[in-house]
């Protein structure tokens, strides 16, 4: 993975990204206690959500097509700025009696489309820089064990500074690292891509359209981002309802609960490790036998009659976890036309944004009309469908290897 950062400009894209989950995680659990705070409300912490994951997954795409043909390197510091104001409005509504929840969600979708946006536009910036150097495997794995590290990092942070200085604190904190970002990317501007030139007249709606019936008519693409979105959708079932399946369903404790989701995030961890280590492997294949694994976990999850056991199946299923995203985009990548990087990247990143919050709820129905192993039975069944609809044929061209560059 090293070989990937002495590439100019990656190392700039890959901290933005990497400061941008933090700062989205920070920035999910401080606005979430501020919310409940102030309202004692569930039905306002979910509006919160629906602000700022579920309807920001629709408007990125065009935001992004709208972008994707701009300077990244002037483009990437403006959202980043942006969300540092966003964060900066949040942090004033958080202090003393200013705090009005209409605002509140606005800013919310409006720091959700940011990042959103800048996460496609940085995916497309991040394969034109490396693809020419047959890296793009490397440098993936790379954001990929950032990710999942700030992933967990960023909860755990953001709980420590509200606990020991308030939300408001949190929030100032989320406002500076974008800000500091976005100077980085200001300083790194030389070393970042330059986009190839368009149509200047043609509006961002034609971008848009151009960009759905290209991944609709690609034989990979359109192929790659349904299957991951269907896929996700059957992940997200048993999110809600894990807190249930191990207190309740293996009546374990709170403490076993914590090892249950510990187990999944230490099999991401290993199987991000995996995929770094998987130079010369078939993307297809490993798109296969990572979703089929969480599938498995899932299943093993389902019939589980001890903790023991399920925690097995949570390590099996992290596992895929930490090599199946990584996997999709990485052929997603090497499978488009540079013009449309940012687009088709965007695509899949709000496919993944929207699709869980139907999974929450399908996965919360399940239960309460059955059980949590009911959920878990279900997930594991949507996933192998999809594997199964996967491999009637190949997912990506057979010469597409990890660290290839198809394109």
């Amino acid at each position: 993975m090293r070989r990937s950062l002495r590439v100019r400009g990656f190392p700039a894209l890959a901290t933005s990204y990497a400061i941008n989950e933090l700062g989205d995680n920070l920035g999910v659990v401080a606005l979430a206690i501020l919310v409940l705070d102030r309202t004692d409300s569930a039905l306002a912490v979910t509006a919160l959500f629906v602000a700022g994951k579920f309807l920001t997954a629709f408007a990125a795409p065009a935001l992004t097509a709208a972008l994707d043909r701009r300077r990244v390197s002037r483009v990437l510091p403006a959202l980043y700025v942006l969300e540092a104001g966003a964060f900066v409005g949040l942090a004033c509504l958080a202090r003393g009696d200013v705090f009005w929840l209409p605002l509140v969600l606005l800013l919310a979708f409006a720091d959700g489309l940011l990042a959103l946006t800048a996460r496609g536009l940085s995916r497309g910036a991040i394969a034109a820089v490396l693809m020419p150097h047959d890296a793009l495997r490397e440098g993936n794995a790379l954001i990929n064990v950032v990710f999942a590290v700030m992933s967990a990092a960023g909860p755990v942070l953001a709980g420590f500074i509200v606990h020991e200085w308030g939300v408001p604190t949190a929030l100032w904190a989320d406002a500076a690292s974008f800000a500091i970002v976005a100077l980085l990317l200001l300083l790194s501007a030389r070393s970042l891509p330059e986009p190839e030139p368009g149509d200047p007249l043609e509006s961002w709606r034609a971008r848009v359209r151009d960009g759905l019936e290209y991944v609709r008519g690609h034989p990979t693409a359109g192929r790659l981002i349904a299957g991951e979105a269907v896929a996700i959708l059957f992940f997200a079932l048993i999110v809600p309802i894990e807190v249930v399946y191990a207190k309740e369903t293996l009546n374990s404790t709170s403490l076993g609960f914590g090892v249950l989701i510990a187990a999944w995030g230490g099999g991401i961890l290993f199987g991000s490790a995996l995929f770094a280590r998987a130079g010369g492997r078939s993307l297809g294949w490993l798109v296969l036998v990572s979703t089929a694994a969480i599938g498995a976990g899932y299943a093993v999850m389902a019939v589980s009659p001890t903790l023991l056991i399920a925690c097995l199946g949570s390590v099996l299923g992290g596992t895929g976890n930490g090599v199946q995203w990584v996997a999709v985009m990485t052929a997603l990548q090497e499978a488009v036309e540079d013009q449309f990087q940012a687009r088709a990247a965007g695509l899949l990143e709000s496919a993944a944004a929207a699709v869980p919050g139907i999974g929450y709820l399908v996965g919360g129905a399940l239960t309460a009309v059955a059980s949590p192993r009911l959920a878990y039975a279900a997930s594991a069944v949507g996933v192998g469908v999809v594997v199964l609809v996967w491999s009637r044929r190949p997912i990506v061209p057979e010469h597409a290897t990890v660290g290839s560059s198809s394109s």
